[in-house]
Order: C-alpha cells, then structure tokens, then sequence
C-alpha cells in the first residue's frame, strides 16, 4: 500500500538550533570566534532614549557581514537568505526568523 505524506503544521514545536548546525560550519566557527559586543558602547551615542527599540547594533553588523559575505546587496534578499538558512539564524542568535523580528 502506497503511503502519502501530509504537511501538517504544528502550533508548538522545541528544536534547538545548535544541534541542527554542524560543528565545522562556517558560521558557527564564526560565531565562537567574533565577539562584537564592544559594538552597544561604541554606538550608544547614535540611540535615542524613547521610541521604539532598534534592530540590535550586533544583529544589524552580523547582517552586513553575512551580506558582504554571501554577495547580497538587497535588505530584503538578505532578510530572506537568511530566514532560509539555520547556520545564518544560529550566528544572528534568532530561532525563528519572520523579519528579523525579535
């Protein structure tokens, strides 16, 4: 008897994303070895006090660097590449990724 698959989505759904990104990927070797937390002090100056928050300046950096990296000079392409790709949501710190939106 021939079985057939149905996507069925799910509600609620616990993955951890570090298992789903090789240890010798590019990205998570990247990851360990950039630290760019010196990032919140050199920019605070340019951040208002009240409004909405911002796009994390270490985010907004990590996105320019997988831009430069990957050859993709569109935002929303980059948004997009980006929400496909584990390893890219693992080095941004995202787990899901509708946006970029915390």
């Amino acid at each position: 008897m021939q079985g057939k698959k149905y996507y069925q989505p799910k509600l609620f759904k616990q993955m951890e994303l570090a298992s789903r990104v090789p240890e010798n990927n590019f990205y998570r070797k990247l990851k360990q070895s950039l630290d760019l937390r010196f990032l919140y002090k050199l920019t605070k100056n340019y951040y208002g006090v009240c409004g909405q928050k911002s796009v994390d300046p270490v985010v907004f950096f990590k996105l320019c660097l997988i831009g430069y990296l990957e050859n993709i000079i569109s935002d929303r392409k980059l948004i997009e590449h980006c929400s496909m790709r584990l390893d890219m949501l693992y080095f941004l710190e995202y787990d899901n990724c509708p946006g970029i939106v915390p």
